[in-house]
């Protein structure tokens, strides 16, 4: 028969909801401290990564095949990505700025946007998914096939030669790739302009730059050395410390992605903050 007593009723629900409640818990606490190992872990890779860069010899012969691999093979999709950029947003601004009568503003607005903000953040975005999953998914196959731990046995630092060059030219070619971009997004913003009007290159690079200060390219400059340097240590990571079977090197490729792209819109954030209370 069935227990109709109230108190016993009440007991055994408490103690199914006491149960639900400590497994939540529980759960709840492994995810918490999942994250911070993995926050601990990546804090002592960044550390060790800092530590080797200014530790000899310097892998100088490593270094220059990287920046050729991350800065010159990302010139096309930069350039298009750029070109692109400039040419949706003068078209999509026209419109607006001549309701206002202020359609001669056009080329210094582009050029405010690309420099300042639009130019750096969609270029890193577009290099976190190339560059970032290209170091993840390179580093996670060697790790998998075991090259990481046969360069540890015969001595060679695979921190020093594969991490910190790596690291080193991500943070030094994406300004570089920027500043290309930025330029590419202005050819591609003269060239929206002449869809309906007929304006001198010259003068459109003249009314541009009327308005663009130094003080615009700085906080913009130091943008992009960051934005660098969280794609090469965030590929480098995921890569470095990938498991041991084959789905892992994708599963390194993907969360590079994802992991350096959402870092990006943070260092973002704080950069912009930090630029608007000291300018």
């Amino acid at each position: 028969m069935k227990d109709s007593n109230p108190i016993h009723k009440a007991t055994n629900l408490a103690a199914e909801g006491s149960i639900l409640l400590s497994e939540k818990t529980l759960k709840k606490a492994e995810e918490a401290k999942t994250f911070f190992t993995r926050t601990g872990n990546m804090t002592i890779f960044i550390l060790q990564t800092i530590r080797h860069s200014f530790s000899f010899p310097f892998e100088f012969r490593e270094f220059i095949k990287q920046c050729y691999e991350i800065g010159n093979r990302s010139l096309p999709l930069v350039a298009i990505t750029g070109a692109i950029m400039g040419l949706v947003l003068t078209i999509q601004s026209r419109p607006i700025l001549n309701d206002f009568g202020a359609e001669s503003m056009l080329p210094q607005m582009v050029a405010i946007s690309l420099i300042r903000e639009i130019g750096p953040v969609i270029t890193a975005l577009i290099c976190a998914g190339k560059i970032g999953s290209g170091i993840g998914a390179e580093l996670g196959s060697m790790k998998v096939t075991e090259q990481i731990d046969a360069m540890e046995v015969s001595a060679t630092n695979p921190m020093k030669y594969l991490v910190v060059t790596r690291v080193i030219a991500a943070t030094m070619m994406l300004p570089i790739l920027v500043m290309f971009a930025d330029f590419m997004g202005m050819l591609g913003s003269w060239a929206g302009v002449n869809i309906k009007d007929d304006l001198n290159i010259v003068l459109f690079f003249s009314r541009a730059f009327s308005v663009v200060d130094f003080m615009d390219f700085i906080p913009a400059f130091i943008k992009s050395f960051l934005f660098g340097a969280v794609i090469g240590l965030v590929g480098c990571y995921k890569g470095y410390n990938a498991g041991r079977g084959t789905e892992s090197v994708g599963i390194a490729a993907n969360s590079a992605v994802v992991l350096s792209s959402l870092l990006i819109i943070v260092v973002d954030l704080i950069v912009v903050q930090i630029t608007d209370i000291l300018l």
